[in-house]
């Protein structure tokens, strides 16, 4: 059974950061962001309303989430972020991940999860990812990214 935190300590900014470079996936300026919600809950705590798992290995970071109700709406839900460590993929931890994440929204009379990716080809794996967890594609925004990379939306209405 795997063994998740949830709070936030300063040492998960530049353990995210590297994380997230080490995929490949991301941009920098992706990189600032996801770093600056952890920031923001370093400030605020819960009232930031970003919420956080993390499954750590040995010291380091294998993976996390982050993710927060969607603001205006009852009880729909974004993930913002979700990541393994190319060292630790495909082996299961992305969807262990995903289920703490899921268990909790539902524990939040959470109903609906929205997450979002590119359209492009490099991202097929995570849309097949997110396909096999229950993401059913909702919207798909072309050339939002680039042209001819658009932003493909997914919803997982919770039972």
């Amino acid at each position: 059974m795997e063994v998740f935190r949830h709070t936030p300590c300063p040492q998960d900014i530049n353990q995210i950061a590297a994380l997230l470079k080490d995929t490949g996936f991301f941009h920098s300026y992706e990189i600032d962001v996801a770093t600056e919600l952890v920031k923001e809950w370093l400030s605020k705590g819960p009232d930031s309303g970003y919420h956080f798992i993390f499954s750590d290995s040995k010291g380091c970071l294998a993976g996390y989430c982050c993710y927060g109700a969607t603001p205006c709406t009852l009880s729909s839900y974004d993930i913002y972020w979700i990541a393994v460590h190319p060292d630790f993929q495909k082996k299961g931890l992305g969807r262990k991940i995903f289920c703490e994440t899921e268990l909790l929204i539902q524990k939040a009379q959470g109903t609906r999860i929205y997450i979002d990716t590119s359209q492009s080809e490099k991202y097929l794996p995570t849309r097949k990812f997110y396909k096999s967890v229950g993401f059913k594609q909702v919207a798909l925004l072309e050339d939002f990214f680039a042209p001819g990379d658009g932003k493909i939306i997914y919803c997982k209405i919770l039972a």
